[in-house]
């Protein structure tokens, strides 16, 4: 099925839509942990969108760059403050090569399960490692499959319900791991629908892909804070490094 690209009306409403996600205590954090294993940089953000991340990081110092697939996600991100200190190149993060070598490469907001085949996602680690240097490092930020949500006969759940905006996930190709996402929403009075297939890629699973492409896992926590990874954990925050 290959790479998701996010069109314009989608790319127009994203921020306005995940405000949530860019409020600075949930921002903060992530900052401060890319920060750490920076090294200094340069750093390079996979699927690095509207900047959520890349912008802030930037402004901490840090030489960042981007690989985006979607035009109109990168031209969002051109509009903003501080974007003209983040070089972006549009392209697929599972084939696209940048120059040089970096300290760091990440990919966050469950961007990895875009790609959606497994082959792709291996592809995207394989890139990964391509662009490291020796001893650097890949942050995988990754939600757990939730499929214990899913009661027994049914094919998918309400993940949001909120007055302007509703989301259902269905579970559509179960043998290939592929769900799909479907959003209704209302933004600054526009009504947009957007549906997208994914990939969801199980814990061990995620620790395979990395040993294939010569990477180990350093550490896993639950969340940007290091809480404990456990069967519980809704999502993982991944430290991969280059041997």
């Amino acid at each position: 099925m290959g790479s998701i690209v996010w069109d314009r009306e989608t790319a127009e409403v994203y921020d306005a839509t995940y405000a949530y996600e860019s409020v600075p205590s949930i921002v903060d954090p992530m900052v401060d942990f890319l920060v750490e294993f920076a090294g200094g940089g340069p750093v390079l953000e996979f699927a690095v969108g509207t900047g959520r991340i890349a912008l802030p990081l930037s402004a901490r110092g840090v030489p960042v760059y981007g690989i985006e697939l979607s035009p109109h996600m990168v031209e969002q991100l051109q509009r903003k403050p501080g974007a003209e200190a983040i070089a972006v190149v549009i392209g697929d993060m599972a084939k696209e090569r940048l120059p040089g070598s970096f300290e760091l490469v990440y990919v966050v907001a469950n961007s990895i399960m875009n790609l959606t085949t497994q082959e792709e996602q291996l592809e995207v680690f394989a890139n990964a490692a391509a662009h490291l240097a020796p001893g650097g490092h890949f942050v995988v930020e990754l939600i757990v499959p939730q499929l214990r949500r899913v009661p027994p006969s049914e094919t998918g759940w309400v993940f949001k319900m909120e007055p302007n905006h509703v989301g259902i996930e269905t579970f559509d190709d179960v043998a290939n791991q592929v769900a799909w996402s479907h959003h209704w929403k209302v933004v600054d009075g526009r009504f947009v629908h957007h549906s997208a297939p994914y990939r969801y890629i199980w814990p061990s699973e995620l620790v395979l892909m990395a040993r294939v492409a010569g990477m180990g896992l350093e550490d896993r926590w639950g969340g940007w804070d290091r809480s404990p990874f456990t069967s519980d954990s809704e999502k993982q925050v991944a430290l991969f490094t280059k041997s």
